[in-house]
């Protein structure tokens, strides 16, 4: 019976890929079969440097979920671009490398089911508010374009014409379905905005994001709230900003799902004080590496509870360690004072 059992399992997991007799010239086009009796399948389409004298747009299968039309030198992303019945199916598109200058705002409007879009190294200065409005985003890459300000009015809703921001402050979201997905609620969860032109942390407050990277930015300090309201991050990058001199006291407060930042790369960040990690009682990762501060304020775990590691300066890695125990009179028990043990002699913690 259990032999019986496992395979079943594998026939439902396994998956097989077949060619698509009418794909288009200069494309690849592949499905992927699963389930037993091949009851389910995703067309995959790879439309990669078609070359800029290329019409858009492209004819896809009707049944495509997974569109890469990169590197295309395709300029302004107009309405009539990304049309078609192959793509409103699409979950997955990849604009990325296409000398994109402009999003219109209805370009996207049709990818009703697009969860995971792509539009990096572009050379974007904006998006209107409308450009990514009603679509179930769960992930958007915009790194590598040249964008000065960015704020979550792109993701808004629109009612009778007028822009509606979603409040998410209080959870709501998890109960939120994926009807109402379609209907233009704001579900991105991962979002990268490395190396635009950001001198501030963007106004991203209400949204569930839980990956956010802002490395590579011009950015020269962080104010104290800056990540407000964005209390499902686990994931917090900024890296790289050769700059950035300042993180205010109470910046990180509201952070309580934080599980890992990432603050390597930045040479002009000397001293870190004690009221920086108020609150980021999740914090497991803290990286320092290669930065200006090469030591930490006292009582760091009173302040980190969760922590289990941080990287500081180079090639110094930190690790959450008990010190021998001890036997308390009273109790009769032994008691561990935990502290923090680095691969390097005289790291002042």
């Amino acid at each position: 019976m259990i032999r019986l059992l496992c395979h079943i399992l594998s026939l439902l997991v396994t998956a097989h890929t077949s060619a698509v007799k009418n794909c288009h010239p200069g494309c690849h086009c592949e499905v992927e079969h699963f389930g037993q009796f091949d009851s389910f399948s995703l067309t995959r389409v790879d439309c990669r440097g078609l070359g800029p004298a290329h019409s858009m747009p492209v004819p896809i299968p009707l049944d495509t979920t997974h569109l890469d039309l990169s590197s295309n030198a395709m300029g302004p992303l107009s309405d009539a671009m990304l049309t078609g019945p192959g793509y409103t199916t699409l979950i997955s598109l990849d604009l990325s490398s296409n000398h994109i200058t402009k999003v219109s705002p209805n370009a996207l409007s049709r990818l009703r089911y697009l969860e995971n879009l792509d539009l990096s190294d572009n050379s974007l200065e904006s998006l209107s508010s409308r450009a990514l409005s009603g679509l179930p985003l769960a992930e958007v890459d915009l790194s590598y374009n040249s964008f000065q300000n960015f704020d979550m009015d792109v993701f808004a809703t629109k009612v009778n014409g007028e822009p509606v921001i979603v409040d998410l402050s209080h959870n709501q979201i998890r109960s939120i379905s994926r009807g109402d997905r379609r209907g233009g609620v704001p579900l991105i969860q991962s979002l990268s905005l490395t190396a635009n032109r950001l001198t501030d942390v963007p106004a991203l407050e209400g949204l569930p994001l839980r990956y956010l990277n802002l490395d590579d930015n011009p950015i020269s300090s962080i104010r104290e709230g800056a990540f407000g309201q964005l209390k499902d991050l686990v994931h917090l990058s900024l890296s790289g900003m050769s700059g950035l001199r300042e993180i205010q006291p109470h910046c990180f407060k509201g952070l309580q799902s934080l599980q890992v930042l990432d603050l390597s790369g930045n040479p002009e960040l000397k001293t870190l004080s004690l009221a920086i990690f108020t609150g980021l009682d999740s914090l497991q990762e803290l990286n320092l590496s290669n930065s200006g501060v090469t030591s930490l304020p006292g009582d760091m775990l009173a302040r980190l509870p969760s922590v289990k590691s941080i990287a500081l300066g180079q090639g110094i890695r930190c690790r959450r360690t008990q010190k021998q125990g001890q036997f308390h009179w009273q109790l009769g028990q032994v008691t561990h004072n935990e502290v923090l043990s680095c691969n390097v002699e005289g790291v002042v913690l």
